[in-house]
């Protein structure tokens, strides 16, 4: 990645939001970039998290393995997300999940060490991660509480919300999605099936509330989905 790229990727991260230009070329000198292809695995259990990773491209998947040897997806982060935070808070603590990149990623990543060190450089940095953290857990919270209260048919629906309003791009009045999450993918994080995944969406196709194809999805009412989704 050119180095103007990198910095002007680095100052429109949320995380950097408002630091000033002095503060980003600081972190930029200490990233480094990578890139993996699609099923590459990012991190995989037993692994020491000693980076702090902030995501360019592309989308990656949080997994757990259950003893019979089930995966449990517990959150799909992408763009301007973070990846690896909780390295920040203990530096001995080695990775319970399997990250995998669901198309192609490119990643900044800054050792752990380092990040502390610019964190105690330029403390307006620390407010700004508790922002970013603040999120991820409201957003386990909203996910925790679909699959508690929330019909099945509910919780897919809730689903592609929340995905559509972390993902989705506008372009001639719809909403695109781009088709990376296979229907198992979906199953798996909303405590479904594969086939209650495809006949729940297959009825909504039939609606007119979306549409999809293997080279795209799309969302063409959205506000009737939010209400299948409440």
């Amino acid at each position: 990645m050119p180095e103007g790229s990198r910095f002007y990727y680095l100052k429109n991260f949320p995380i950097f939001d408002g630091l000033d230009d002095e503060t980003i070329h600081a972190i930029d000198n200490a990233l480094a970039v990578r890139q993996h292809r699609k099923n590459d695995y990012v991190h995989l259990p037993g692994e020491r998290g000693n980076v702090l990773n902030f995501i360019k491209e592309g989308h990656v998947k949080i997994s757990r393995l259950t003893p019979d040897g089930r995966e449990m997806i517990l959150d799909i982060v992408g763009p301007g997300e973070l990846l690896g935070e909780l390295t920040l808070m203990d530096e001995h603590r080695e990775y319970n999940e399997v990250a995998q990149a669901l198309d192609t990623v490119t990643i900044c990543s800054v050792h752990r060490q380092d990040f502390e060190h610019l964190i105690n450089t330029y403390p307006e940095l620390n407010a700004q991660l508790a922002r970013r953290l603040s999120l991820r857990l409201r957003k386990i919270e909203e996910r925790m509480s679909d699959l508690l209260f929330k019909n099945v048919r509910k919780r897919i629906a809730s689903f592609l919300v929340r995905h559509t309003e972390q993902f989705g791009t506008v372009k001639k009045q719809m909403i695109y999605l781009r088709p990376y999450l296979s229907h198992q993918d979906i199953a798996l994080i909303t405590g479904s099936t594969r086939q209650t995944v495809t006949t729940t969406l297959n009825e909504f196709r039939t609606a007119g509330i979306i549409d999809f194809s293997r080279k795209e999805f799309m969302i063409n009412d959205y506000n009737r989905l939010k209400q299948l989704a409440s």
